[in-house]
């Protein structure tokens, strides 16, 4: 077999594709992963992570995401980290997969190539982008040390780097547009035993403020109508992702948002196809449901290989 054919290539090394990379190697499947940065995705960004099974004293997410990929190469993953997929060919007797070094061939392809950070789109969020904004609280937290700082969001992401900004800064202003968060009970009772959280609710920002740096934010109550500015030296912002799919368009059917569509055996629009992970609509996107659904994309890979 050529050097550049393979049985399964997956794209995207974070929790989906390196278990579906697990399960395929396993197989005796020739697997190559390839991931536009390096392996482990939003792991590395993580700090402590406390509700992946199986780690009762929490794990820190770039040591889980090493784990995982020292697993896969364990069983024969052929893993090259800097190499982005540039576009995906199904036409042909196989699907061609194109990056900015070389054109692979392969009999089946998974996509979990995860999501990046949604921005608000706010005036100052790209001025300051690196002088008080960030979207990663484990790689900036502890500049703020004894510090103001806001955090944009309601969801887990945003609940879990709060917590976690909590260890540096004096003070947390959690900014969210609803009344209630949408991520877990548990961390939000956490955050409140920390007496370091401020909850601003039925806020939105509407303007990131400061001279060389951030200085305040602006956040206007939806219910009273009113504007109010608040002093800050650091705005992070978690309101959401969007899935890494642009080189698919034309390729698989999409929801409207540029997440994937499956059926329950990942399978996508184009039958040899398989999708994992946050890129998939519907996904919770939480590490335990990616490698699930990395696992049911490799075993549907394996049962379509046996007839091939």
């Amino acid at each position: 077999m050529s050097e550049r054919i393979y049985d399964v290539i997956i794209i995207g090394g974070g929790p989906g594709g390196l278990t579906a990379g697990i399960y395929t190697a396993r197989e005796n499947l020739r697997t190559l992963l390839l991931d536009k940065m390096l392996c482990g995705g939003w792991l590395n960004m993580t700090g402590v992570i406390e509700n992946y099974p199986g780690f009762p004293e929490g794990i820190n997410g770039m040591e889980l995401g090493a784990r995982f990929k020292e697993q896969a190469q364990k069983f024969g993953v052929g893993v090259r980290e800097l190499e982005e997929a540039k576009g995906v060919d199904p036409s042909g007797e196989m699907i061609s997969v194109e990056t900015a070094k070389e054109v692979y061939q392969t009999r089946s392809l998974i996509v979990a190539p995860g999501s990046r950070v949604r921005k608000l789109g706010v005036p100052g969020e790209e001025e300051f982008l690196g002088k008080g904004v960030s979207y990663c609280a484990t790689c900036d937290g502890p500049l703020y040390r004894d510090r103001i700082v806001a955090v944009i969001g309601g969801g887990n992401a945003a609940l879990e780097e709060a917590l976690f900004l909590t260890k540096f800064a004096s003070r947390v202003y959690l900014i969210h547009r609803r009344d209630k968060f949408r991520g877990e009970k548990y961390v939000v009772g956490e955050l409140e035993k920390t007496g370091k959280v401020t909850f601003v609710m039925n806020s939105l920002p509407i303007s990131i403020n400061g001279n060389n740096e951030v200085e305040s934010i602006s956040i206007k109550n939806k219910v009273t109508d009113k504007n109010e500015s608040i002093a800050v030296e650091g705005v992070f912002i978690f309101v959401g992702v969007e899935p890494n799919t642009e080189f698919l368009e034309g390729v698989i059917e999409m929801d409207e948002e540029g997440f994937i569509k499956t059926d329950v055996n990942m399978r996508t629009s184009v039958a040899s196809i398989f999708a994992a992970g946050d890129v998939r609509s519907g996904n919770v996107r939480q590490i335990a449901a990616a490698c699930g659904e990395g696992t049911v994309a490799a075993l549907s890979v394996r049962n379509l290989l046996v007839d091939y």
